[in-house]
């Protein structure tokens, strides 16, 4: 893939995704999920930050994670590993844009993310007969058509995100996988999970990966914030009895820092989401599994507490606050407390809350 097709043209690119429909014109939702409804029906569902629904959208099966195009109000909706579609949406008009299928030979890993100026989406697949991790390359402004892939860094990627700065970060989870063998882990005597980071033209510029002694805590979902620190949540594929951290922050140039909770128990060594403040200060990790949450401080790591919340499941931060997907709503949490949102419509969430940010 010829880096050009990387480059980043800014305020034009800006300019030219602002003349389609905008995220005001959808409704302006502050959040995107997945859900699903009695009777196996599921959605793509845009929340505003009161917890009303401005749009559903229905996709061909169960959803995992969107990512939210940075200017127009269009959203991919990525299916459940090892899933082989995503379905780009129109979220003013309610319209199916694109239908991304999958390569032969490779599935997707449920989530992806735009480059900065909108032009390009990433998404995570698994080069399964390889086997290694891949980044799919696909044109946003000629109808999603898919132009390359780039190498991920390792194998499983799972969660990539765009930081502050237009570059990126993917969560390697190590995990090596085949669709004929469903969701079985296949490597787990050879699994090496990393943190792959690559700059705005997709080059991998730095990698850290976990002690040997952690090698099986899989890296899966990751947020940063705008100083470029990275929070993970982890996934542990050792003995079910050992207990271990599964929340980890990173620098570049630093090794990674693991940090424990006295309720990390309660999580099932399973963490989902994840994030972090805006100003730092505080990280919020979900247990759909436990139906738990944990609260970090966000400059040391020490634990704040745990919640019990049923089926609690995505976390996005947005503002000064966040917000939990959880049974029957939106929990928003801040410095002034917390605040149930119901929200109408008899959803069950997926893992994962994307937070809009409007410009």
């Amino acid at each position: 893939m010829q880096r050009r097709h990387f480059l980043i043209s800014g305020a034009a690119g800006a300019a030219l995704s602002m003349a389609r429909p905008s995220w005001a014109m959808a409704g302006a939702p502050a959040y995107l999920t997945a859900a699903s409804k009695e009777g196996n029906s599921t959605w793509l569902v845009g929340l505003t930050e009161q917890g009303d629904v401005v749009f559903e959208l229905p996709i061909p099966s169960r959803g995992h994670a969107a990512a939210a195009h940075p200017f127009r109000a269009e959203a991919v909706a990525f299916a459940r590993r090892p899933g082989r579609f995503a379905v780009v949406l129109d979220c003013a008009t309610g319209t199916e844009i694109a239908r991304l299928d999958s390569p032969e030979g490779r599935h997707f890993y449920g989530h992806g993310a735009f480059t900065a100026d909108g032009k390009l989406l990433l998404t995570t697949e698994n080069a399964y007969d390889v086997p290694d991790g891949r980044l799919g390359i696909w044109d946003a402004e000629d109808r999603y058509k898919r132009i390359g892939e780039l190498p991920s860094g390792g194998i499983g990627p799972h969660e990539m995100i765009r930081m502050s700065d237009g570059s990126f970060a993917v969560a390697n989870g190590g995990m090596q996988t085949h669709p004929d063998y469903d969701r079985a882990v296949l490597n787990i005597p050879s699994m090496k999970p990393n943190l792959t980071y690559l700059d705005a033209q997709g080059q991998i510029v730095d990698q850290v990966e976990p002690p040997a002694d952690m090698r099986l805590n899989s890296i899966r979902h990751i947020a940063a914030d705008d100083t470029g620190r990275v929070v993970i949540a982890l996934q542990w594929q050792g003995n079910p009895l050992t207990a271990v951290p599964l929340m980890a922050s990173h620098r570049r140039g630093e090794a990674l820092a693991f940090f424990d909770h006295p309720e990390t128990v309660r999580l099932k060594q399973y963490a989902g989401s994840i994030a972090i403040s805006a100003d730092g200060s505080e990280i919020v990790m979900t247990g759909p599994k436990g139906g738990h949450v944990l609260f970090f401080d966000g400059q040391t790591g020490a634990p704040i507490n745990g919640r019990a919340l049923p089926e609690a499941s995505g976390v996005a931060q947005f503002g000064d606050r966040f917000a939990i997907t959880l049974a029957g709503g939106l929990l928003e949490v801040g410095a002034s407390g917390g605040k149930m949102l119901d929200v109408a419509g008899g959803y069950s969430w997926d893992n994962h809350l994307v937070s809009i940010r409007r410009v």
